[in-house]
């Protein structure tokens, strides 16, 4: 429980730690602790019709817990390791849910933010990485209490007469994630009988919680369940969803045990770009979707969410998309290539999803199989993929969503 009876607070001014001395404000942080925090430098706040928003501007990536306290209702938020310089605090915007927010060390070296709230919420939070040369950002998205809203509106213009207000609403940006192969279709399967299928919900299935935690992304899942379903068929469900990306997530396998490293994969109007795209294609394009039967124990279907790529801007997007992810998971594990590949897949309908596959490990390598295996290994390319996605959108969130916002 957070107690802010007898606490060093200060509603509208934190001063923060000094980097490198062997002291910090209020004796709590050990030097050893300070050389290694993240700081706060700038914080901003806005109000939204549907959310209010604050943004913390910090010199790094960081982690953060959060919990929410009831009566009076609170969303508390632990950063690790971190601190504040001595900025100015923003007051809450009028006719927001937020009352107040307040900021003191918790642990001795962790920064706890605590809302005040009018109204009980579900928060929504993001670490967005550096872009277009801001650094990286902490945004922490309050959703508005309809109630409180109304509330908070009359409180502020207490001489308003009832009138019909028209609101802009804005909508999520939709992430579509196809977890490969399921049911009858197992996908490759390694060495210790680890199947292709389950390790690729696994990791859809984290990254659509990390992609709904997310400020104005949406998840839709093509399958959440082991089921089959047609190879066209996934590409329809993003497409009743309106979704703006496809990322089908697999791994990979090849005659050669030794191969190994992770992969993105998109659509090429030309030839192959290895010889391996080149092997999947020629499967892919001799495949009998009758009945939706499989051809064989490699990865046949590492085309089926990228059938409708044959518009330029479509592929040129598509290329941007899978090179963000390529660049992030290339921090986390050892890439197969190092650019995106392409290989001449079937076309069957026109495009207008910007589409990439994923091959997160070699399930045919027995060192990767393990990897895969793991719940750590399976979060560190969930992030990878939600932080392309997020560079991705950074430059070119589209008008009227939420993330173009920030």
């Amino acid at each position: 429980m957070f107690d802010n009876s007898s606490n060093p607070w200060d509603r509208r001014k934190f001063l923060g730690a000094v980097l490198g001395t062997s002291t910090a404000v209020f004796g709590l942080v050990a030097p050893e602790k300070v050389l290694a925090a993240r700081v706060i430098n700038a914080v901003q706040t806005t109000r939204q019709p549907d959310y209010t928003r604050y943004v913390f501007k910090v010199n790094g990536p960081l982690d953060y817990k959060t919990f929410s306290l009831d009566n009076p209702p609170r969303v508390v938020v632990d950063l690790t390791q971190t601190q504040m310089s001595q900025i100015e605090i923003p007051p809450a915007p009028a006719g927001s849910v937020v009352s107040d927010l307040r900021v003191g060390i918790h642990n001795g070296y962790d920064l706890r933010l605590v809302f005040d709230m009018k109204a009980a919420v579900k928060p929504r939070m993001l670490l967005l990485p550096p872009s277009d040369g801001q650094g990286y950002r902490f945004v922490v998205d309050l959703p508005h209490d309809k109630a409180a809203t109304l509330v908070a509106r009359d409180a502020a213009d207490p001489d308003s007469k009832p009138r019909i207000q028209t609101q802009q609403t804005f909508r999520d940006i939709v992430i579509a994630i196809d977890p490969g192969h399921g049911g009858k279709d197992p996908g490759a399967i390694g060495r210790r009988g680890t199947k292709e299928k389950h390790i690729a919900l696994d990791i859809g299935r984290r990254l659509q919680a990390m992609v709904a935690a997310t400020p104005g992304l949406k998840p839709v899942m093509t399958r959440d369940s082991d089921r089959y379903i047609h190879l066209r068929g996934r590409t329809a469900i993003a497409r009743r969803a309106k979704a703006d990306l496809f990322v089908s997530v697999h791994s990979d396998a090849f005659r050669v045990t030794s191969a190994r490293g992770a992969s993105v994969f998109c659509l090429s109007q030309g030839g192959a770009t290895s010889e391996a795209a080149r092997w999947m294609a020629n499967r892919e394009n001799e495949a009998d979707f009758v009945g939706g039967a499989s051809i064989a124990d490699h990865d046949q279907d590492v085309a089926s969410v990228l059938l409708d790529l044959s518009q330029t801007k479509t592929l040129e997007n598509s290329l941007d998309f899978g090179h963000r992810v390529l660049s992030q998971i290339g921090d986390v594990t050892d890439l197969h290539s190092k650019r995106v590949q392409q290989a001449g897949f079937v076309v069957l309908k026109s495009p207008d999803i910007p589409s990439i596959l994923v091959e997160s490990a070699f399930i045919s390598n027995p060192t990767e199989e393990a990897r895969l295996r793991t719940a750590a290994y399976q979060n560190e390319i969930a992030r990878s993929i939600l932080a392309g996605v997020n560079t991705y959108y950074a430059e070119r969130a589209p008008e009227g969503t939420r993330y173009a916002m920030l």
